[in-house]
């Protein structure tokens, strides 16, 4: 099993390149949604790492896979400017699945 990084920055994608982790830098939403569907069809990859930024192109969709699809796991990071607040992000995800707000 492998991981995957999508990235809309060269910074954090060479990073994770230093790692051992492969990746794409994209921009614009439609480019998001066709690598996401790719690397969700790859059956080696089983956690894809996205930024914030990426993510807020299209949350509506990440959230719903990640509340539907069991594999691959996404997991989002901060940017390389670290203004995302992932609290905030993982108690939506949390209460959208339990019901509950946290």
């Amino acid at each position: 099993m492998k991981f995957f990084v999508l990235s809309d920055n060269i910074d954090t994608q060479m990073g994770m390149r230093l790692a051992g982790i492969e990746g794409k830098v994209i921009h614009e939403r439609d480019e998001v949604l066709q690598e996401l569907e790719t690397a969700m069809h790859d059956e080696d990859i089983a956690v894809i790492f996205m930024t914030t930024k990426l993510i807020q192109t299209c949350p509506e969709i990440i959230s719903e896979i990640k509340l539907k699809q069991p594999k691959p796991l996404i997991v989002e990071i901060p940017d390389r400017h670290g203004s995302a607040k992932i609290g905030e992000t993982i108690d939506r995800y949390v209460s959208e699945a339990v019901g509950v707000k946290l």
